[in-house]
């Protein structure tokens, strides 16, 4: 596959693609070795990547993506996104998973130039003023990072970013309008070779709805989780996300079908109640990340429960929060009590580990 550009820029950089591809540069981290891993296996036409998934449609195991599944998932981003050739698209994730690649698949197959940095928390702190960005894939945190840095002002010469891998809060999504490069919230997975779904987060097609990708067709099964139909995929898939239908082409997501708690015969999704609880905490000062689980109690054998990441809190703050929390939840929905960690538990993605971290926290109890 032909490439437009001799060369992409890597950690500070310009490395000829010529010497990516017979093996004449030495990567300098396990990062640039999976990246010019990937880009050689991609330029010799390979057919098929195995990768690992991460559990959204049930145990995480390695499956195999074809190279025509991968276009086909380039294509329709780079449809909805209005990606051009000529672009600069920063590669920025692990490109060891789903989208990190895929950030290197549209670049070959829009003819964007490829600026690639590891993937710390800020990834613009290292990147010279002279690269200018057009489109870039992030995580929360690092979105979190570049907000409260001195780089925050270059979000302004940037079209566009994708956000994927947890939902943001609500007070980051309150300063993105305050950025003129368009932001989206991404839903996808491995499965799907990583998103077939956007929400406009800021501008004036700001909205809470995620929006299919060209050719995606969507439904509910009977548990109210949502299923996918694409002409790049080989069968529906059948996710465990719960979702409000809007119609075949949108959707609100609420939830985690693993995570459902039964409270008293009641099925409470913990992810709705976490992003109904983000004004009132950031009004109660809690600007740390947290999640709602059912733990084991002596008493109740079970009870709902929030969860906080950070240092302890006093009984008297954990009151208030209970109190304000206690003036828009039900008593189904109302956590009993206020537990908090030091730091939670977190996948290879970066995402919340709720399991590992409620058992780390059961050990504790």
């Amino acid at each position: 596959m032909n490439y437009p550009f001799p060369t992409i820029w890597i950690n500070g950089s310009d490395v000829s693609i010529e010497a990516i591809q017979n093996e004449t540069v030495a990567p300098a981290s396990d990062f640039e070795r999976a990246t010019f891993s990937f880009i050689r296996d991609w330029l010799s036409d390979q057919t098929t990547f195995e990768i690992q998934t991460s559990g959204s449609t049930g145990t995480p195991k390695k499956i195999v993506l074809t190279r025509e599944q991968m276009l086909a998932s380039a294509r329709m981003t780079e449809q909805a996104l209005s990606l051009k050739a000529g672009y600069t698209a920063l590669v920025c994730l692990h490109t060891q998973y789903i989208a990190g690649r895929m950030m290197l698949v549209r670049c070959f197959a829009t003819g964007m130039r490829i600026v690639v940095t590891e993937p710390v928390a800020n990834p613009l702190a290292n990147l010279p003023e002279d690269i200018a960005i057009d489109f870039t894939a992030l995580v929360p945190y690092q979105l979190y990072a570049i907000l409260s840095s001195p780089q925050a002002i270059r979000l302004n010469c940037i079209r566009c970013a994708i956000i994927g891998g947890a939902p943001l809060n609500l007070e980051t999504i309150n300063e993105l309008h305050a950025y003129s490069c368009i932001f989206y919230a991404t839903y996808g997975m491995t499965e799907t070779m990583s998103h077939i779904a956007l929400q406009t987060l800021n501008g004036i097609n700001a909205s809470a709805v995620f929006r299919a990708l060209p050719g995606i067709a969507l439904a509910i099964d009977e548990r109210g989780c949502l299923t996918i139909n694409a002409p790049h995929l080989p069968e529906k898939i059948i996710t465990n996300d719960i979702v409000e239908l809007r119609d075949s082409h949108e959707f609100i997501w609420l939830g985690r079908w693993d995570n459902v708690i039964n409270s008293g015969g009641v099925k409470i999704i913990p992810e709705h109640l976490e992003s109904r609880m983000m004004n009132t905490l950031y009004e109660c000062g809690i600007l740390t990340s947290f999640f709602v689980a059912s733990v084991p109690d002596k008493k109740l054998g079970e009870k709902i429960t929030l969860i906080l990441e950070g240092e302890e809190l006093a009984e008297e703050k954990k009151y208030i929060i209970l109190k304000e929390l206690k003036q828009t939840f039900s008593s189904y929905e109302i956590p009993k009590s206020v537990i908090t960690l030091p730091k939670f538990l977190y996948t290879n993605t970066d995402k919340i580990d709720r399991r590992k971290t409620i058992e780390m926290l059961t050990k504790r109890m």
